[in-house]
């Protein structure tokens, strides 16, 4: 298994060792020992998984008293996958990092506690998986706007138009969450 650190402190990108031949290929998704090893010590307690078609663009969430840290990966398709620093202490506050997931390149990427994430699906449609440390609580939600212009995410779009929910048309900024 490679880890790969990321600019934002606690961010990786795992690459699992992937064992393949003509008939397909196994891969180990998870395990405690390893993925302690390479910095990922809080238990995971809910798994997740979603389905998208392309354009969709899902985030950047957020829980406010209860972080969640996801390890997240893409098993069919792919995603540009982004994590927001919310860290108000953080030297990188506000910065982000994306990555392309694909089920063909078994990437997975850990956003820590303390992070905005999202994604947009590129391909027709992908499934996307989140392992998260902590459960979700819909009353302890939050999010900042997708193109907020002050962090200046940029999204690998090309002619696709971003389709997001009704929610996350109405994210404030960053620069609003904290005020």
């Amino acid at each position: 298994m490679k880890v790969t650190k990321t600019k934002l402190d606690g961010c990786v990108i795992i690459e699992p060792n992937v064992f393949g031949d003509a008939r397909g290929f196994f891969k180990e998704t998870f395990q405690v020992e390893r993925y302690r090893e390479a910095g990922l010590t809080l238990p995971f307690v809910q798994d997740n998984h979603s389905r998208s078609s392309q354009g969709v663009l899902r985030g950047l969430h957020f829980q406010k008293t209860k972080p969640q840290g996801k390890l997240v990966s893409c098993s069919q398709g792919e995603v540009f996958d982004v994590a927001v620093d919310l860290r108000p202490n953080s030297p990188t506050y506000g910065q982000w990092e994306g990555i392309i997931l694909t089920g063909d390149n078994h990437q997975q990427f850990y956003v820590p506690p303390g992070f905005a994430h999202g994604f947009v699906v590129l391909s027709d449609t992908a499934d996307f998986q989140y392992k998260c440390t902590d459960y979700y609580d819909p009353s302890d939600e939050g999010g900042i706007i997708w193109n907020d212009p002050d962090v200046g995410i940029k999204w690998p779009l090309g002619d696709i138009e971003p389709a997001l929910s009704e929610k996350d048309m109405k994210l404030p900024r960053l620069n609003d969450i904290n005020q």
